[in-house]
């Protein structure tokens, strides 16, 4: 594993434990996370309001099923659990792009199906 594979390895395992500050460490100070189809947030204090839905109960549940890495860039694709208040267990397939500055990740690019 490379450097950058081991921070996005972090960087989900504090989503899996709802922890902010290990998520947040991970990042530059001008982050921008673009979850597409929903919002784009732009530095830290938005990053650290989106990370727990408040409409879901608990840390979602992240598999991290295929880490690819070439020119600078590493790509996850997974499955995922949310326990969302209102409608219950809501599973989902994603991919994140990761694009790193300075040892950090500096860019997040989400992409969030719902499985039926």
């Amino acid at each position: 594993m490379t450097t950058q594979t081991d921070l996005v390895d972090r960087y989900m395992d504090g989503f899996r434990r709802s922890d902010h500050r290990a998520i947040l460490d991970c990042l530059t100070d001008d982050v921008v996370w673009r979850i597409h189809g929903h919002r784009t947030t732009v530095g830290k204090a938005e990053f650290d309001d989106e990370i727990e839905n408040p409409s879901d109960e608990g840390s979602p549940e992240l598999v991290v099923e295929r880490t690819i890495e070439a020119e600078g860039v590493v790509v996850t694709a997974g499955t995922g659990v949310a326990h969302h208040r209102g409608a219950g267990r809501v599973e989902f397939a994603y991919n994140d792009i990761f694009t790193f500055r300075d040892g950090r990740i500096a860019e997040v690019d989400s992409y969030v199906v719902p499985i039926d």
